[in-house]
């Protein structure tokens, strides 16, 4: 951003160098996030539908309050005074979730639709929408042994239904505000983010949070047994917190104009992620699968070569260091020594 645009944008808008929203600040990365950016010396404003109370992480020297951005309105209040805007809020969750909430994840496109069009009348000169890799093309991810998905993989479009259709939808509308209106959008499909301060119960935890939960349940009420999804022998890459929010304000920063995936590609199954868990935890147990539970694709891995290429970087944080952090915070969450969290700015 030259001195010129940012002079233009402070005199039409009110906006200032280094103000910046984070939307979905109540969940999971967005808490992250914002904590990261306040760090690093941003006026930051948080906003999230769920009460302050709520919230995984509420960030001392952080602007923080509740708003519903699925209203037009809500949106022009979040983005007035801002230079940038990291749009993380959506209405999702975990494969238990969105297999079974497709029209709510589906609603989520309100959310983009009324922020693009408030960060493009306030002059918000960046805008960062988090995608998923439920874009990509559900035949390419047929096999546990599936070959890593590259950006271009995500056409011809067959997106996981509901959530991905939205995804892919809000993908392209911040592509064309960048080629009608000139609005410099920057597009991360995440791989499966996993970490500390996060969802581990409820329905709508991912895979990580949920096999630590189950693990701590079973090693906590002597009942040495676990469910697991599917056969276990689906794969997939998780990405540790630390990793999403690096990749993500790299990108941000950069001048990377296509979607480009952030994930690790440290494929694993479902029963290895078990493994991991069980040994941290200095258990085994007894599995038992269901099979008629919800268990999203065959297999799904990250191809970095894109990343690599463009920011000469990828997701480094090992799986077993991941976990181990987030089984600690889970079961200390469980126990009664966690749960959320007011972290120093």
């Amino acid at each position: 951003m030259t001195n010129d645009t940012i002079a233009r944008a402070i005199a039409t808008t009110g906006a200032q160098a280094g103000t910046v929203l984070v939307t979905g600040a109540g969940g999971f990365i967005g808490g992250h996030l914002a904590a990261d950016l306040r760090r690093s010396g941003f006026t930051v404003r948080a906003v999230d539908r769920k009460p302050l109370e709520e919230w995984y992480q509420v960030s001392d020297g952080v602007e923080s309050w509740q708003g519903d951005l699925s209203k037009e309105a809500e949106c022009h209040k979040a983005v007035r005074g801002m230079s940038a805007v990291y749009n993380l809020a959506a209405d999702m969750g975990g494969m238990g979730f969105i297999e079974t909430h497709k029209a709510d994840c589906m609603l989520s496109v309100l959310i983009n639709t009324h922020m693009l069009q408030a960060a493009r009348e306030a002059g918000v000169e960046r805008y960062f929408f988090s995608s998923s890799a439920c874009v990509y093309a559900a035949d390419r991810q047929v096999s546990e042994d599936v070959v890593p998905l590259r950006e271009e993989d995500a056409y011809p479009a067959m997106p996981e239904d509901g959530y991905g259709w939205e995804k892919l939808f809000s993908e392209r509308m911040c592509r064309h505000f960048t080629e009608d209106y000139g609005m410099i959008t920057r597009v991360a499909r995440y791989h499966n983010v996993y970490g500390p301060n996060g969802t581990y119960e409820g329905g709508r935890e991912k895979a990580p949070a949920a096999i630590c939960r189950k693990v701590i349940e079973a090693k906590l009420s002597g009942d040495h047994s676990i469910e697991i999804w599917g056969d276990g022998h689906q794969t997939r890459s998780f990405m540790y917190i630390d990793d999403c929010v690096q990749g993500t304000r790299m990108l941000m920063d950069s001048k990377v104009e296509q979607p480009i995936n952030i994930g690790s590609a440290e494929l694993v199954s479902i029963n290895g992620l078990v493994d991991i868990v069980e040994d941290i935890a200095g258990i085994r147990l007894q599995r038992h699968y269901k099979l008629d539970a919800p268990k999203g694709v065959r297999g799904r891995n990250s191809d970095n070569t894109m990343i690599l290429a463009e920011l000469g970087w990828e997701p480094s944080i090992s799986l077993r260091a991941g976990l181990e952090k987030t089984y600690q915070w889970i079961h200390d969450s469980m126990v009664g020594q966690g749960a959320r969290a007011r972290v120093a700015a």
